[in-house]
């Protein structure tokens, strides 16, 4: 007799738009039941009815990342409505586009409370239930930036580059447990979410991001493998892999050129006007996609490659193995 596929329950923070809610919708595909926590209730209640919609269960937690106690309420809630959490995604995010001579102490500190905070806090309420059963898998979405910074967005690299650090902290104490509660990164590319339209911004034109764009999707389907691999680290999108490569290599390279590369070109000015999502949720229908679907990609190559290297080193290995051998043969006649 087959045994019964347990139904994955999840915890999604920064569940209301761009990748959190596209990580909800694929967590939902599989029949998931997931907790859903971010600051705006409408859109929390949107994404509660899309998981519905596609075969998931889910319930809502509206609150702040910064605040611990958020992540307890939503811990709680999920585990009363549905049992123990199989998959804690830490996903909540925001910056603020500025020169750092312009930005201000409660900048910085709101940005990390939030992206580098808002993961440890996060952590520590999975770990309290994981680690007893000692079961389960935290994924932190990360971002080619946690290893190289660029300008006009220190604080959040900062906040990227401290959860990198803090992720492989928990990583050693966790060995250090023995325990198995699986832990990874997933350090993402440019996506096309709503962000680059309502995070604070004091540029002179509209924030865009840098080809390549993907959607939103691309980066949902790598968090939700990642959750299911034992793999540290997953990188997503080429140029992920090759900035972060060539950050070691050829840093001061990167320093220059990436002045111009930022934020991608747009000709229009940015709106004065346009309410951010630094301080409060910025009002709004806002989804999974940003604007930039025209120029956003659906797959990565790379991804999928990376995803089954295992099976591409052995075929390496084979075609190696038969080269020499055919060659040895050659050279004994």
């Amino acid at each position: 007799m087959n045994a019964i596929a347990k139904t994955e329950v999840v915890v999604i923070t920064g569940a209301s738009a761009g990748v959190g809610r596209a990580t909800a919708r694929r967590f939902a595909q599989a029949g998931a039941c997931i907790g859903l926590v971010a600051r705006d209730p409408a859109r929390l209640e949107a994404t509660r009815s899309e998981v519905e919609q596609l075969g998931g269960r889910a319930i809502c937690h509206a609150g702040d990342v910064a605040e611990p106690e958020t992540h307890e309420r939503i811990a709680e809630l999920t585990e009363n409505a549905f049992g123990a959490i199989d998959i804690w995604v830490n996903n909540a995010m925001t910056s603020v586009y500025s020169l750092i001579r312009e930005m201000t102490p409660e900048e910085f500190r709101r940005v990390t409370e939030v992206t580098y905070l808002g993961v440890v806090y996060g952590s520590q309420a999975a770990l309290r239930r994981m680690r007893p059963r000692d079961r389960g898998a935290i994924v932190q979405v990360g971002s080619s930036l946690a290893y190289r910074s660029i300008p006009f967005q220190s604080a959040y690299c900062a906040a990227k580059h401290a959860v990198h650090g803090f992720t492989d902290s928990l990583r050693s104490e966790l060995r250090y447990d023995r325990s198995n509660v699986r832990l990874t990164m997933v350090q993402l590319p440019a996506v096309n979410t709503p962000q680059f339209v309502w995070v604070k911004s004091r540029l002179t034109h509209a924030a865009k991001p840098p080809s390549p764009i993907y959607q939103p999707e691309v980066a949902a389907d790598a968090i939700y493998w990642a959750a299911h691999h034992d793999r540290r680290e997953v990188y997503v999108g080429y140029m992920t892999a090759v900035g972060i490569k060539l950050n070691k290599l050829w840093p001061g390279f990167l320093d220059r050129y990436l002045v111009h590369r930022s934020f991608g070109k747009t000709d229009q000015p940015r709106d004065p006007d346009q309410p951010d999502n630094l301080w409060k949720p910025a009002p709004g229908a806002w989804e999974a996609h940003g604007p930039f679907d025209a120029e956003a990609v659906g797959t990565s190559l790379q991804f999928q490659l990376s995803k089954n290297r295992e099976k591409l080193l052995v075929l390496a290995a084979a075609g190696a193995l038969c080269w020499l051998l055919s060659a040895r043969g050659r050279s004994a006649r």
